[in-house]
C-alpha cells in the first residue's frame, strides 16, 4: 500500500494550527558534533537530555526499522497576557502557559494511527531525550537556528513547540528548501540576555542560563539569581526581543488575553510541595520535588519589591538546604 502524502497528514493536524514538514531519516552529523563540542567545553552543565545518548538522539534512521522519513511538527504557543496582577507575582515562560507538548503528542498520535492503518510503523518523540527535534525541523525546512540557539520558524517566530514522528513510510513531500540563516548583524538576544549566556553567537552556555538554573538541583549563584527577574521557571528574554516574533505576535494580539503566565508567589510558598508538582506536572521539576519551584519563587520574591520580602522570612530562618539559601537571599536588602 502506498504511503499518504505529507498534505494528507497535514489535514489531520490543521485544527490545532500545527505545521508539518518532512525530511529523509538520515544521521544528524552536525548536531551530533555540536552536542559533543558543548559537552566537552562544559557548556552543557550537568544536563543529559539529548546529549545522554547521541547515538540515539542524532540518529533517526535507527528509531524504526527501515526508517524512511522524519515528520516534524511545529505548534505556535504565543498568547497575549492579561495585565500584571497586583501583589507578589512571578512569571512562567509562554510555552508553560498551556500544554503544547500534550497537544503535539495527541496530534502526532493521530498521524501515527493513520500510518498504522496503512501498514506502516512509526514512533513519536515530543520533548524527549530520544530525538533532537530542532534538527529535524531544520532539515524539514521549517526552521533555522538563531544566534539565541532558538529554532526560528519564518512566519511563526521562536514561540513554538516542536514534535517529531519517525516512520518507515516514504512520505511524499516537496523537497524542503533550506531556510536562509536570517539573523544578519542583529545581536538583540545576545545584548538582552541578563546573564551573558549567549555571549558566543549560536552557542548557549547553560552554566549562565536562567532557564537551566530554574530546573537545576544546584544552589543558584547570586549573579544568576539576579538575572531571574520575576521568572519562576524558564526564561523568555531572548525571544521577547527577537524581531522574528514581531509579525507573529501582531497577528495573535486579538486573541483573548490569558492570565496563565502569572503566578502568585505567596500562593506558591504556602502550597504543599506535592500540590505544586501536581499542578505543574507538565514541567520538568528535579526529583519531582516541589521545593525547587518554591526556591524559584523565593528568588523572584527577592528580586521584587521590598514590601513583599517578609514572605521569605520563615524560609530564611529554616535549615532546609534548598529553601534556606534562597530565603536568606530574598530577606537580605539587595
Amino acid at each position: 500500500m502506498s504511503a499518504p502524502t505529507l498534505a494528507e497528514l497535514q489535514a489531520l493536524v490543521d485544527d490545532e494550527g500545527i505545521v508539518l514538514g518532512a525530511a529523509p531519516a538520515a544521521p544528524y552529523d552536525e548536531a551530533e558534533a555540536a552536542l559533543a563540542d558543548r559537552v566537552e567545553r562544559g557548556l552543557w552543565a550537568d544536563m543529559r537530555f539529548t546529549a545522554a545518548r547521541p547515538e540515539v538522539s542524532c540518529h533517526p534512521e535507527r528509531a524504526v526499522r527501515g526508517a524512511q522519513t522524519v515528520v516534524s511538527a511545529i505548534l505556535p504557543v504565543w498568547e497575549p497576557a492579561t495585565e500584571r496582577p497586583a501583589g507578589p507575582v512571578g512569571r512562567l515562560p509562554r510555552y508553560a502557559w498551556g500544554d503544547p507538548y500534550g497537544v503535539l503528542r495527541a496530534a502526532l498520535g493521530r498521524v501515527r494511527e493513520r500510518l498504522a492503518a496503512d501498514g506502516f510503523r512509526s514512533v513519536v518523540h515530543v520533548d524527549a531525550n530520544h530525538h533532537v527535534d530542532r534538527e529535524g525541523a531544520r532539515r524539514a525546512g521549517l526552521t533555522f537556528t538563531g544566534k539565541s540557539t532558538m529554532a526560528i520558524a519564518p512566519g511563526l517566530g521562536t514561540f513554538i513547540a516542536i514534535g517529531t514522528l519517525i516512520t518507515d513510510a516514504a512520505i511524499a513531500h516537496d523537497p524542503p528548501e533550506p531556510v536562509r540563516q536570517g539573523c544578519g548583524d542583529c545581536t538583540l538576544c545576545i545584548d538582552a540576555c541578563p546573564t551573558g549566556a549567549l555571549d558566543e553567537a549560536y552557542v548557549l552556555d547553560a552554566e549562565a542560563c536562567v532557564s537551566y538554573w530554574t530546573q537545576s538541583r544546584r544552589e543558584v549563584p547570586d549573579a544568576v539569581a539576579e538575572g531571574f527577574g520575576d521568572m519562576v521557571y524558564g526564561c523568555d528574554v531572548c525571544q521577547d526581543v527577537c524581531p522574528y516574533n514581531h509579525g507573529p505576535i501582531a497577528r495573535r494580539t486579538e486573541r483573548e488575553p490569558t492570565d496563565a503566565g502569572w503566578v502568585r508567589l505567596d500562593a506558591w510558598l504556602e502550597a504543599s510541595e506535592e500540590d505544586l508538582v501536581g499542578r505543574y506536572a507538565r514541567l520538568y521539576v528535579p526529583d519531582l520535588d516541589g521545593r525547587y519551584l518554591k526556591r524559584n519563587a523565593l528568588i523572584a520574591l527577592g528580586n521584587g519589591p521590598v514590601e513583599h520580602r517578609q514572605l521569605a522570612r520563615p524560609f530564611a530562618e529554616g535549615e532546609d538546604p534548598v529553601l534556606g539559601p534562597a530565603g536568606r537571599r530574598a530577606s537580605t536588602p539587595q
